[in-house]
């Protein structure tokens, strides 16, 4: 068994952040959907813009509204404009060909 990639929502556009709130990432409902994720999901992110690479969970946003928001101690290494990719894996004994969701720099849908 092997961790495969799975799903990744590449380029997207950190726009909100709450330094506040216990942890997690709160992606638009639309993209988990795309992406295939799931609410509680462990995800990498990775931070294009800085390197900063971490592991966190799914939080579900409001569908459409393009949020990508970090939360807690996450806002404190991925910040408001960065540009990041998420990713899934899955536990698996075969080839996984993975969803790749690219969104652009206006709004992450």
């Amino acid at each position: 068994m092997r961790f495969m990639l799975r799903s990744k929502i590449h380029k997207a556009i950190v726009n909100h952040a709450d330094i506040n709130y216990i942890g997690s990432i709160t992606i638009d409902s639309a993209l988990i959907e795309k992406a295939g994720f799931w609410p509680g999901e462990k995800v990498l992110v990775v931070d294009n813009t800085n390197g900063a690479r971490l592991e966190t969970y799914v939080i579900k946003g409001k569908k459409n509204s393009g949020i990508i928001c970090m939360n807690g101690a996450a806002a404190h290494l991925i910040h408001i404009g960065d540009e990041i990719i998420i990713m899934g894996f899955e536990l698996t004994n075969k080839k996984i060909k993975p969803k790749n969701i690219l969104v652009n720099k206006k709004i992450s849908l």
